[in-house]
């Protein structure tokens, strides 16, 4: 096979991130609105491209306040940068099979290289034919790196928001 593409089953994915807050506690957001496309040369994933994006404005964190800080100038902005996107630009696999992907993440007007892990489950046949295939995606990043800079002291010492983001994705992908 060559050039096989895969598109997102929405209703089976889901893309979250955590960040310390007051250096105590995590604070779990996740994106509800988001699309991943992949091609590879075979249902291995073999040579794998992928793409994906998200709509900043689907952000939620399960507090409106915070949500709403988050779309606004202090972080993402997102009425001038209304999407976060990710462009793969390499993959390398181990001996376990899991993959390192590595790509150009843009957050705001800020384009980075970062890596993630996916693990990659196998694929398999849905009871309507399809086939199917599934990921555990994991990674870090550093917001401060793509401008998301927003923080404010603690008087113990501290700071209110970690600049570390952890990534975590549960992705499922339908042959096309």
């Amino acid at each position: 096979m060559a050039n096989v593409t895969w598109n997102l089953d929405p209703t089976h994915s889901e893309v979250q991130f955590k960040v310390k807050h007051l250096m105590i506690t995590n604070v779990t957001g996740h994106f509800s609105d988001f699309s991943v496309t992949a091609t590879s040369d075979d249902d291995q994933f073999s040579n794998p491209s992928v793409s994906f994006s998200a709509k900043v404005e689907s952000i939620s964190t399960n507090n409106e306040q915070r949500d709403g800080h988050l779309k606004s100038a202090d972080f993402f902005d997102a009425a001038q940068f209304p999407e976060i996107r990710f462009v793969s630009t390499g993959a390398s696999r181990d001996e376990d099979g899991d993959i390192t992907l590595t790509g150009d993440l843009t957050i705001r007007d800020v384009t980075r290289s970062v890596s993630v892990k996916v693990e990659f489950a196998g694929v398999a046949k849905d009871p309507w034919g399809n086939s199917k295939a599934g990921f555990t995606v994991s990674g870090k990043i550093n917001r401060t790196d793509f401008g998301l800079s927003w923080n404010a002291s603690l008087e113990t010492g501290g700071v209110l928001v970690s600049e570390d983001i952890r990534l975590f994705a549960e992705i499922q992908l339908v042959k096309a």
